[in-house]
């Protein structure tokens, strides 16, 4: 590959990267993320391996770099770290999750190479595709953001999200970009079984999207969100405790008519045991003698002297959830012993968090088991789904002031609303400067509040039961099958290399 051309390739690989940004909340073009998926195929199919695999990184830069950008701005304010470290660190990190992308791309390429038809690309694109998004999700923590089947919670796609998830989505997604390009590069069977392909996965889609996976269980809740808009520099300031303290509790006295209140991740931000005598303990009396059940974020510090990002039920009822999945260098360090110095040098306020118990029983809210998720957890619906079926609704409660006024509040809500999806369940998100709702079984928003605002959002919920099919299989039904079409691919090169000496 001449230097040249490898750059005018590479243009255009960060291009349909970026582009594929606006598939994604706010803007949800769902379409453009068929077309930006197609378009790097397209390239994929005329590049030797290692020149896919450059292709593949630029992908991933273009997407990455324009979608996620906005990790800087919690490194850069509240990391002590400066404006220009926290812009390298953070291209650094979207130089490693585009390897994800080089690494498809180098595989599809090597396939190619050994001889593997048309047919047999476009397949082995859609499965490397969703592998590769597999991967990144759970590998070294795992960070799933910007998965295509996201972009895709509004379009006749999501029907496949009860059955096989978000990645059954992508699936999808890559599944229609490659019967996209069987219909432009095929020849007249290939582009009637192009034509026809399409229309059945979006019709099936369509279908499926109506389907009743789930049913009502139980009478109707009547719900709280509260959204009490404190800023991120000033929400641990020790000055400012008690005004925060008394702006949820004025906040939530004028909904005692609720069955149950969700205040946001940390909305107390001290530990348990600092405010339990004169705040947490006359609260849930209040609340108890009303009839209410309150879940507020709070730290909690066990005897042991370990502390937890938590979630505390008061009022009606009294237990604790624990967050599970933390977030890496945000609330624990990798390799502490080694990297402890610069966790000092960042100063990140609530940096050393322990992780919950994995398996531990469900929090009951107004009589209920709920799932309880704080902040990115919701991001693993492989996580989501373990306290399913027994969950009759989920809850999520975030902090996304860390961000700003970025992409990262719409791309967070837009997950929240697939995790409904494929569970059949209300979700309820309370966040604490936005963007907080109350969230339909089938994904649709009920109620949203403004960002950036003091608000309350107040509704009606339905307890849910039942199993979609991705509650019972998890992510193992679409990862099987795209291991299976993979491996299908990969004995046809074997084949082809075999006839070829």
């Amino acid at each position: 590959m001449s230097r040249l051309r490898g750059l005018f390739r590479g243009s255009i690989a960060c291009s349909a990267g970026a582009m594929t940004v606006l598939a994604f909340a706010p803007f949800s073009a769902y379409i453009v993320a068929v077309l930006g998926a197609a378009l790097v195929l397209v390239l994929w199919l005329e590049s030797s391996p290692w020149e896919a695999f450059r292709e593949g990184w630029w992908f991933g830069c273009g997407l990455l770099g324009t979608g996620v950008f906005w990790m800087h701005i919690s490194i850069d304010q509240f990391g002590n770290l400066g404006t220009v470290a926290a812009i390298v660190l953070t291209l650094m990190f979207i130089a490693a999750m585009a390897l994800y992308y080089a690494i498809a791309g180098l595989v599809l390429g090597w396939l190619q190479q050994g001889g593997v038809g048309l047919g047999g690309m476009l397949t082995g694109f859609s499965s490397l595709w969703v592998l590769s998004e597999w991967i990144r999700g759970w590998f070294l923590s795992g960070f799933p953001w910007l998965s295509l089947g996201y972009s895709q919670i509004d379009s006749p796609l999501a029907g496949w999200a009860p059955v096989l998830g978000v990645f059954g989505v992508s699936l999808a997604v890559t599944a229609s970009a490659s019967l996209l390009v069987l219909l432009w590069r095929g020849r007249g069977r290939g582009r009637v079984v192009g034509l026809i392909g399409l229309g059945i996965i979006w019709a099936v889609g369509g279908g499926l999207a109506n389907h009743p996976w789930t049913s009502a269980a139980g009478q109707p809740l009547k719900v709280a969100v509260v959204q009490g808009n404190i800023p991120q520099s000033e929400k641990w300031q020790r000055e400012l405790l008690v005004p925060t303290l008394r702006l949820y509790s004025a906040l939530t006295r004028e909904h005692l008519e609720s069955d149950l209140i969700i205040w946001p991740e940390t909305a107390v931000p001290a530990f348990v045991d600092d405010v339990e005598a004169d705040f947490l303990n006359p609260l849930h009396r209040e609340l108890g003698n009303q009839g209410v059940t309150l879940l507020t974020g709070i730290a909690h510090r066990a005897t042991d002297g370990r502390y937890y990002n938590a979630m505390m039920v008061l009022g009606e009822g009294r237990d604790i959830y624990h967050k599970r999945h933390l977030v890496p260098f945000g609330e624990f360090l990798p390799l502490k012993s080694l990297l402890a110095p610069f966790l000092a040098w960042m100063q990140v306020p609530m940096s050393d968090f322990s992780a919950g118990e994995d398996g531990a029983p469900l929090v009951t809210l107004a009589g209920y088991p709920a799932g309880i998720s704080i902040c990115y957890e919701d991001a693993f619906g492989e996580e989501v789904v373990k306290g399913l079926p027994e969950a009759a609704f989920l809850v999520n409660a975030s902090n996304d002031a860390w961000f700003g006024d970025s992409l990262a509040l719409p791309q967070h809500l837009q997950i929240a609303r697939m995790r409904a999806r494929e569970t059949g369940r209300y979700l309820l998100r309370a966040t604490n400067t936005g963007i907080s709702a109350i969230i339909a079984p089938d994904g649709s928003l009920a109620s949203v509040s403004p960002a950036f605002e003091r608000h309350v959002l107040s509704g009606e919920i339905r307890p849910m039961q039942g199993a979609t099919p991705y509650v019972r299989w998890g992510n193992w039904a679409v990862i099987v099958f795209a291991v299976m079409l993979l491996s299908a691919v990969m004995y046809s090169r074997r084949r082809m290399s075999r006839e070829q000496v």
